[in-house]
């Protein structure tokens, strides 16, 4: 049997290169080698778009008509909607119980993103969501998280709640939850048009959706090395942004472009014209096939219906072992 692997993304904002490149391809490879389970998280948008979730909310279609296009197969992977599967906040209430706030208030993404989020996000929901973040996990028995290197210290909260919940509560002897493992997975830090990492909330992104002008426009204009002035001047492709563009799309002209650029044989646009051209081609596929999802409706429809069926299922199975470990399924009515 596979292992099974549960992974999300939330629908806040049009997906960009940064997506593509540290997330959706990873999807793609793991459908055809694990049971995946891959979730809008429309719930956790609500940390910070509690204010206008309406505007968020109109993102969830698109978003899974990207990772279609991408690539993303409903035959071989479960795709649904978080909030179409009641029992994640069944059992995010459930393990909140078990969670002291201690371990919440240490969670080091819970301060960097206070301090550097422009927006109102000190409450419950905030503070607690590394809990619904177990909750998603544990629902699907997830043995597997594909994540980062930078994102270990979030998926050991995961441990630690599931190991404090095995320890209170055992199943006929056997732990109750499975403790989740990291699927370690390269997750490039993808330059935006200003030259620090791409993001929406920087709005420096490189939409997977731009039109090929905007697309071309927006690479013109994307920072360089700042050391080299002139067109005559030697460049660093160390310090240049768009020169790590090559890793991804062009590596098998990296070291030429790189050598071109030490002696000042290649120019800044003519070396933006050259990866923008591999960009638009590698990505036009994606584009065309995007095209086609958003103009069929009832097929995305279908897909997350079908999706959060087995979801429903699975996860229903799940929380209904957890309230047998804890003695929550018994019949309340007898009298003492």
């Amino acid at each position: 049997m596979l292992k099974r692997v549960l992974s999300g993304m939330q629908p806040t904002g049009r997906l960009h290169l940064g997506h593509y490149l540290g997330v959706l391809k990873n999807y793609v490879k793991l459908q055809s080698e694990y049971d995946c389970y891959f979730m809008a998280a429309n719930w956790h948008s609500l940390t910070a778009f509690y204010t206008n979730y309406k505007e968020a909310h109109q993102y969830i279609s698109p978003l899974i008509s990207d990772w279609l296009a991408a690539g993303l197969d409903p035959e071989k992977s479960t795709i649904f909607v978080q909030s179409d599967v009641p029992f994640h906040t069944e059992l995010s209430l459930l393990l909140s119980m078990y969670t002291p706030v201690s371990w919440l208030e240490r969670n080091p993404t819970y301060k960097e993103k206070q301090e550097n989020i422009d927006k109102d996000i000190d409450s419950y929901g905030f503070l607690g969501y590394p809990v619904l973040q177990a909750a998603d996990i544990f629902l699907y028995k997830g043995e597997l998280v594909p994540i980062g290197e930078d994102q270990l210290p979030h998926l050991e909260l995961s441990r630690e709640i599931a190991r404090r919940f095995n320890h209170i509560n055992k199943l006929e002897g056997k732990n109750a939850i499975i403790e989740p493992k990291p699927l370690l997975s390269e997750n490039p830090k993808v330059s935006g048009t200003d030259g620090r990492k791409m993001s929406k909330s920087y709005g420096n992104t490189l939409s997977l959706s731009e039109d090929e002008n905007d697309l071309r426009d927006k690479m013109k204009k994307m920072k360089t090395d700042t050391g080299r002035v002139k067109r005559t001047d030697v460049g660093n492709p160390d310090n240049c942004p768009v020169f790590t563009y090559y890793n991804y799309f062009l590596p098998a002209r990296k070291m030429e472009i790189d050598s071109q650029c030490r002696s000042a044989g290649i120019g800044c646009i003519d070396c933006k014209n050259i990866i923008s051209d591999q960009i638009v081609k590698e990505t036009e596929p994606f584009r065309e096939s995007r095209k086609k999802n958003i103009e069929n409706p009832d097929l995305i429809k279908s897909i997350l219906e079908a999706g959060a069926k087995k979801a429903r299922k699975t996860a229903g199975e799940t929380i209904a072992n957890l309230k047998d470990s804890i003695g929550m399924n018994s019949d309340y009515r007898i009298l003492i």
